[in-house]
């Protein structure tokens, strides 16, 4: 029959169902199901074709030359193992794949890196509680007000205020509003 015989299947399906998205399970499960099939199915034949007792059919059959023609014709049959097309393709692959991954963590490296740089200056910084305006000037000199070459005119917008912290509403400031809404 065939020249090499899978005991049984070369296929780690606990690796994979790690790895299958629950949305995707009942199709794993069908293909799992049809394959282990296709295995049993192949397991249920013998790994060599039947031996046939030539002698008694010779004894039994009485045209002559027609058991040895039959002999001869199932002792030529090979049944030829399906050549494999595909592993050396899968393999270049996987070589590819692992070549991107490896890319990608260096890549990921380096935005890493950064970010932990960055994270590392921040954290170094006054909190912005206890900054002057000065401070956060010469920080961030593009989120303070430049009061020489654009001003805050009234009505004065939220973004003006971005280093303010809110102040906690009192009497005298809700009057003060009530005032300067009647302007």
């Amino acid at each position: 029959m065939a020249s090499k015989r899978i005991v049984q299947s070369s296929v780690n399906w606990a690796a994979i169902a790690e790895r299958v998205p629950e949305a995707d399970k009942a199709s794993y499960l069908a293909f799992k199901a049809k394959s282990d099939g296709y295995l049993r199915k192949m397991l249920a034949y013998p790994a060599e074709p039947l031996k046939i007792d030539w002698a008694t059919y010779k004894n039994k059959v009485a045209v002559p030359g027609l058991v040895d023609n039959f002999e001869k014709l199932y002792s030529a049959i090979k049944i030829p193992y399906p050549e494999d097309k595909y592993s050396a393709a899968i393999d270049k692959h996987e070589k590819e794949i692992a070549k991107g991954v490896e890319e990608f963590k260096a890549e990921s490296e380096v935005i890493i890196k950064q970010a932990e740089k960055r994270i590392a200056e921040i954290n170094s910084l006054l909190p912005f509680s206890q900054m002057t305006y000065e401070d956060a000037a010469y920080i961030e000199p593009q989120l303070t007000l430049d009061l020489e070459n654009k001003p805050s005119f009234w009505p004065h917008e939220e973004i003006d205020y971005v280093f303010d912290e809110p102040e906690a509403e009192t009497p005298q400031i809700e009057e003060q509003k009530k005032i300067d809404a009647a302007h």
